[in-house]
């Protein structure tokens, strides 16, 4: 059987440093992990991204903020632009880096399909776990015309999953010109070539900013030598199960939530105003002693980093991050990013048959015994399934640990559409 040290990130796969903005390196912003997918086993775990690593609301900001300030330097920051993310890690960034260049529009891919909401636009992730995106703004009208478009992701490996976006995306944005925007880059030679051929050939001119450039060393077997490897142990859960406490607190339906179907500049201050009850309400059910970890879910990252920021902010020791699709493979091997992990019964199903697929969350189990948990879903994530035998609050309490479960958000896609049209800031 294949040892796992014979994976150590600093052995076959390796990450070698170019370039950064001032302050940023690309071994300080990614670490080297391992995922079980038959189509691409390796993985860039973000030191400041919190998906797999639980990190500070201030360091995510600090980190988008700065991608944000990057990117205008070859855009112009006064002017209209949209920006877009990613599903699912990127969609948190991406709304970060909207509201610090203060876009007309942000919006987001998504992989929720919901039969009552149309989509506009889709494409697809070759090497991600979860390979389809929809894109779902209230209105085609809602993304002003001839403007520059920022499109967001966490790494740019090859860059053929954004040049392939964007050729599906253009019939719908309709940008005068684009700007692929990461925390890193790790581009060979060749795929910048690519990706500017490729551009070409779909009549759109591309610039591709990051914070931290470099080169990645992958062995050519390592899907298999990934797929080789034992089980890890899973986390400790003997003992009494934890206790779960819930809340539910009222969003306005008119509100986006998130980019899921788009949010305005000018949507931005009613977003801040209803977050405030939420921030309250979840102080109050805390102990203002200890550090507390807020979870989002998937591609719902937004809402729960600022209610992450807000309570940092208020002088509470605050990690966030979020669940994920992705299955990564979890060591104890020193210097390793993904110290321990759960499986979890995904809380929304599926398909229209009702099936419940698979997700994770990385390293909350490795945190201090002291931390508070605070789990942040949408409506539509609260299901029967949330709490169920093997579902994520299950998983969470099953080491004797507390839960603090908050469904807040929850913007009703008719009645954004029809307030934005009842305001003026789309056509009918």
């Amino acid at each position: 059987m294949t040892d796992a040290s014979a994976l150590d990130p600093t052995g076959g796969l390796r990450i070698t440093p170019r370039a950064g903005v001032a302050g940023w390196s690309v071994d300080e912003l990614v670490r080297p992990g391992l995922r079980r997918n038959p189509r691409r086993a390796h993985l860039w775990v973000s030191t400041v991204l919190g998906k797999h690593i639980p990190v500070a609301p201030s360091r995510i900001i600090g980190a988008a903020e700065a991608l944000a300030d990057h990117v205008a330097t070859v855009v112009d920051a006064h002017g209209p632009m949209t920006v877009f993310g990613f599903a699912e890690t990127a969609t948190g960034l991406g709304h970060c880096v909207a509201r610090r260049l203060h876009a007309q529009v942000h919006l987001q891919s998504t992989r929720r399909a919901v039969p009552a909401v149309p989509t506009t636009a889709r494409f697809v992730e070759g090497h991600s776990h979860a390979t389809d995106h929809l894109v779902q703004p209230t209105s085609r009208d809602l993304i002003p015309p001839s403007v520059p478009c920022v499109l967001v992701d966490d790494e740019i490996s090859t860059g053929a999953t954004a040049i392939a976006a964007i050729a599906a995306l253009q019939p719908t944005v309709r940008a005068s010109s684009w700007v692929v925007a990461a925390l890193v880059d790790l581009r060979t030679e060749t795929d910048r070539e690519r990706c500017a051929a490729m551009a070409r050939e779909a009549g759109v001119a591309v610039d591709f900013v990051a914070l931290a450039t470099g080169s990645a060393v992958v062995p050519p077997d390592l899907v298999d030598r990934v797929a080789a490897l034992p089980d890890p142990l899973a986390p400790d859960t003997t003992g009494p199960a934890g206790t779960v406490t819930r809340t539910c607190i009222d969003w306005p339906a008119e509100v986006p939530d998130s980019g899921r179907h788009g949010m305005l500049a000018s949507e931005t201050a009613a977003f801040d105003d209803a977050l405030v009850p939420v921030v309250d309400a979840i102080a109050e059910r805390l102990d203002p002693r200890r550090p507390v970890l807020v979870l989002g879910h998937e591609e719902f990252m937004y809402l729960p980093l600022r209610i992450g920021a807000a309570l940092e902010d208020r002088g509470r020791s605050v990690t966030s991050q979020t669940t994920t699709r992705s299955p990564a493979y979890v060591s104890t091997h020193s210097g390793y990013p993904l110290r321990s992990g759960f499986a979890f019964t995904a809380p929304e199903p599926e398909s229209a048959a009702g099936v419940h697929g698979t997700r994770h969350l990385y390293n909350a189990a490795a945190d201090d015994p002291a931390t508070q948990r605070v789990l942040v879903v949408d409506p539509p994530a609260d299901t029967a399934a949330l709490a169920a035998p093997g579902g994520v609050a299950d998983v969470l309490t099953a080491g004797g640990r507390d839960l603090l479960v908050v469904v807040a958000g929850g913007t009703s896609f008719d009645a954004l559409a029809r307030a934005r049209v009842d305001s003026g800031r789309v056509s009918a």
